[in-house]
């Protein structure tokens, strides 16, 4: 298992743990050169949302090359280059659509990474 993959895994891992909703994993890397792999999740409140993220901040020992959207809580970014985390609230999740948006990118299920 690659490094990619080992990082995915625990990424998904601390997600799940926090309770982070509607996890979604795409394989971006035959249409994008961005990232290989989108993590999209939903978070019930901005407070959620930035748990998520602090707990996702606390326990992967490389930090991400930017991060946004702290402030609002609506949308944060964490980008680690190969692997992208977005956690939205439901309703900017719905009004994005970012799984429609790469809807090229094929979804990876989840306990085929997790378990």
């Amino acid at each position: 298992m690659g490094n990619v993959n080992r990082r995915l895994k625990k990424l998904l891992q601390i997600i799940l743990e926090k309770k982070g909703e509607d996890v979604k994993v795409l394989d971006v890397r035959k249409v994008t050169w961005i990232a290989d792999y989108f993590i999209i999740l939903t978070g019930t409140t901005p407070i959620h949302t930035r748990s998520l993220a602090e707990a996702i901040l606390e326990k992967i020992k490389e930090k991400p090359s930017s991060t946004e959207g702290f402030d609002g809580g609506s949308w944060i970014l964490l980008d680690y280059r190969d692997i992208m985390v977005h956690i939205f609230l439901p309703q900017t999740r719905d009004f994005y659509r970012l799984e429609k948006l790469w809807g090229d990118a094929e979804e990876v299920k989840l306990n085929l990474i997790v378990f």
